[in-house]
């Protein structure tokens, strides 16, 4: 069963040991357990027979966008980094819900394989189809022609759950689960909705950036204002900048990251602080309140001004 199941999986048979399997790619045996670490596997060793078909078309695949210069050899590594985090992350959480599934559904060893049969090409076109649309809607950012979109100006917020780790040693696994579910699933429609994207989640935190200040102000209080109706939910900290930042393989880097997330350190529940820059883009602006606070000493920022966002009266 479970042979038959791997099999399914990997789409064939394993075949080729790790030489085998650099010599049909056409590469190096070093260059293709260069690929294999950066994908986020295990060292497999020479005479285990451990790949298949598939193993040595993707590293062709791979191999050739170098080959043909449209990544170098740094290029490479790091993309195939990137491919392997998102995907093992995704395959824990669709195997996790697989497993959940035939626990619940009481199928027989065959009905279970047939069943992963019929899912595997329907989940393949669904990532597709998503990885095509969030390409096209990157694409368009990229290309829109702002000279602040252009340079990489952002705002960028962190969110935080408030006294976490209490919550860890309170809560049962199940129930820890089902809480950073529900508060990853109510940020990622809250950011959407209000014009930003979320770049990461880690548990209690969500690191999200909009493409102007004014988005980032409406991410941060819709956040807020959704934890506040839950009522489920434990309280958030945010903390929000704006500025240039470093955009690469899907993250983001720089001071202005830094400064978000110091200033969600400072910032007490149920509040959000901004800094400097983005209090100075939204001044005047009808919809925003900051009040600027007294300095804070924080790591790496011995003079640091926060600014506490808010609402106008009445709104």
């Amino acid at each position: 069963m479970q042979r038959e199941f791997e099999r399914t999986l990997l789409g064939g048979e394993r075949k080729f040991t790790r030489i085998e399997v650099s010599e049909r790619a056409g590469i190096s045996s070093a260059r293709a357990e260069r690929m294999w670490h950066a994908l986020g596997f295990a060292t497999v060793p020479d005479d285990e027979v451990a790949f298949t078909d598939d193993d040595v078309e993707a590293l062709r695949l791979v191999a050739a966008l170098e080959d043909d210069d449209f990544i170098d050899p740094e290029m490479e590594s790091s993309l195939a980094r990137k491919l392997g985090q998102t995907q093992s992350r995704l395959a824990s959480w669709q195997s996790a819900m697989f497993l959940e599934f035939l626990g619940g559904s009481k199928l027989a060893a065959d009905e279970a394989l047939e069943v992963a049969g019929m899912l595997l090409p329907a989940m393949e076109r669904l990532q597709t189809y998503v990885w095509r649309r969030h390409l096209a809607a990157a694409a368009g950012r990229a290309m829109d022609g702002s000279d602040e979109v252009a340079r990489g100006v952002r705002a960028v917020g962190f969110a935080d759950i408030v006294s976490f780790t209490r919550l860890t040693r309170r809560l049962t696994e199940a129930e820890l689960g089902q809480l950073i579910e529900r508060f990853e699933g109510m940020a990622a429609d809250v950011v959407a909705l209000n014009g930003g994207r979320v770049i990461k989640s880690i548990g209690d935190e969500v690191l999200f950036v909009a493409d102007t200040a004014a988005q980032g102000a409406a991410v941060a209080l819709a956040l807020q204002d959704a934890v506040t109706a839950a009522e489920d939910l434990p309280e958030l900290r945010i903390g929000l900048s704006y500025g240039t930042i470093l955009i690469r393989l899907g993250d983001v880097y720089g001071e202005v990251v830094n400064l978000a997330a110091r200033l969600t350190s400072e910032c007490k529940p149920g509040r959000v602080l901004a800094d400097r820059e983005l209090a100075a883009a939204l001044d005047g602006h009808p919809d925003f309140r900051l009040r600027r606070l007294r300095r804070v000493s924080v790591r790496g920022y011995h003079h640091l001004t926060p600014y506490a966002l808010q609402r106008p009266e009445g709104q």
